[in-house]
């Protein structure tokens, strides 16, 4: 399933936002059947948006250009100006989407902490303003699966049901950022409608272990989506003939879902390397996803210098600052690559690279 790759070409570890379209999905592309989405004329969108409507019991669904754009459709659909949403200190929507929750819609971002990533009752009870003119509304609760900052971590069906009906019981809107949702979905052993009966809205990425060039999904009501039709506009993320975009998101859900595993196990066995070279600390016993975070011992330098010995190997990696590293696994790294990656790091920390400059970009946002 892997893409081809020329052997000069580097093993790139950043994100899984860096999978490469493969041929039978090009195929796909080049022969779609297309027409106006903006005028729902696009057969082929709408059979994706129908698809994943059913799929996750929701009603309906809008395509977007991104996973930050079909998030911020969700919240501009949730809440108006002065409103305030509830997410992890952690989540995408707080950290990587460039205030857009207050530069587009006026919205205010309460953060709470959680282990992992993740919100739950004893995070989440308390904090819903009091109804006074002197606050902001407390109007959404966000949260993010698998998380990003948090590990690649799963949310059980439990926990996700928990803070769904205390967000009901609170008569608080549920959005869920579902940017690898499907890592989820495969990882967590439960199915898109299981996770669909708790949210109002999910924003769904194709971009990241799908493997599309890009594309996201906004699901929810018949009502959320029509308004979410008019967000997009406002937003300037109507498509026209768009069908190109959903042919490969159709590819990648007949093709890429259950392949999903092999980038979990591959993740795992990259942990289970990293482990047993000096100088790596806090490396999960456990690796739920395709996600990978470790620290290294002040000692033997940060994260970017270690970032630039790796790519002189021709290994990609992500320095998330200070002495904190993530990999992330996906469709164009095979197993192969996994003992290469481990040679390669066993080889830079034989070498040392705590004399290279320490100027480079990080953290990745997704």
């Amino acid at each position: 399933m892997n893409n081809s790759k020329s052997s000069a070409a580097p093993i790139d570890l950043r994100s899984d936002t860096v999978t490469r379209p493969s041929q039978g999905m090009r195929q796909a592309m080049a022969n779609a059947e297309v027409g106006d989405d903006v005028m729902g004329e696009d057969p082929t969108v709408n059979r994706l948006e129908e698809m994943i409507a059913e799929m996750f019991g929701h009603e309906s669904a809008v395509l977007a250009c991104s996973g930050t754009q079909s998030n911020q459709m969700g919240v501009r659909v949730h809440c108006i100006p002065g409103d305030e949403l509830l997410i992890h200190e952690t989540g995408h929507i707080f950290n990587f989407e460039g205030g857009a929750a207050a530069a587009l819609s006026g919205v205010s971002i309460r953060t709470l902490p959680g282990a992992r990533g993740m919100l739950d009752l004893a995070e989440l009870d308390g904090k819903v303003r009091v109804n006074d003119q002197h606050f902001c509304r407390t109007r959404l609760v966000c949260l993010e699966n698998t998380t990003n900052l948090g590990g690649g971590c799963v949310y059980s069906l439990d926990q996700m049901q928990r803070v769904s009906e205390w967000a009901m019981e609170h008569q608080l809107k549920r959005h869920l950022d579902g940017a690898r949702v499907f890592n989820a979905i495969v990882a967590g052993g439960y199915s898109a409608r299981e996770i669909g009966q708790h949210f109002d809205t999910i924003s769904i990425c194709f971009s990241k272990g799908l493997g599309c060039p890009f594309g996201s999904m906004l699901t929810g009501s018949r009502e959320d989506i029509a308004k979410a039709r008019r967000i997009r506009k406002i937003f300037g993320g109507a498509m026209r003939q768009s069908g190109i975009v959903a042919a490969a998101a159709l590819y990648a859900l007949e093709h890429n879902v259950d392949r999903l595993a092999e980038d979990h196990r591959n993740a795992q066995v990259l942990a289970d390397g990293l482990r047993t070279i000096d100088g790596i600390t806090d490396v999960p016993t456990k690796i739920e996803t395709n996600l990978v975070f470790f620290q290294l011992a002040p000692h033997v330098g940060t994260a970017v210098q270690f970032a630039g010995a790796m790519r002189e190997k021709g290994i990609l990696i992500g320095p998330m600052g200070g002495q904190r590293v993530r990999m992330v696994t996906h469709l164009d790294v095979s197993a192969d690559d996994i003992q290469t990656i481990l040679s390669a790091t066993r080889d830079c920390f034989a070498t040392g690279f705590a004399n290279r400059p320490t100027t480079g970009k990080g953290p990745f946002s997704r």
